[in-house]
């Protein structure tokens, strides 16, 4: 028997999205920022190609509710430069969640995507609000 390899097209993918949403409120951190990648990417799909943008929208709520293990909110740290001499910022976790949650939920998800030209535009379908209300409620199902 042979096997047949289907490969999404691009606009077929397009139209077949679908609203997913997360409640991050008590969640871990890193394992709920893989569940959402793997849907920014459609690796949850059975007509799944890597090289073309087949995922879905992705709403996060409860940002401010996340959870994280071990000391890592007062440990970790993210860090940034201007490209200038001594441009380097270090921000601690707690300080960027005290500021805006919505950045480390961000941040995690990003970095779980491959850095490619695919990642900018899977990052655009993910809408993270910091509490229970969302404009997208009537479009996301339960």
């Amino acid at each position: 028997m042979t096997q047949k390899t289907t490969l999404t097209d691009p606009r077929r993918a397009a139209e077949t999205r679908q609203w997913h949403h997360v409640d991050a409120k008590g969640q871990i951190l890193g394992r709920m920022a893989t569940r959402v990648a793997t849907l920014l990417r459609g690796k949850h799909k059975v007509a799944y190609t890597p090289f073309v943008d087949c995922g879905d929208f992705v709403v996060v709520t409860n940002a401010k509710e996340i959870k994280v293990t071990g000391n890592k909110l007062v440990e970790k740290t993210y860090f940034r430069h201007s490209g200038y001499a001594r441009g380097a910022h270090v921000t601690p976790m707690h300080r960027m969640m005290e500021k805006d949650p919505r950045k480390v939920v961000a941040l995690a998800v990003k970095r779980m995507i491959p850095q490619n030209r695919l990642r900018d535009r899977q990052m655009t379908r993910l809408r993270i609000f910091v509490g229970d209300k969302n404009p997208f409620a009537i479009k996301v199902k339960a």
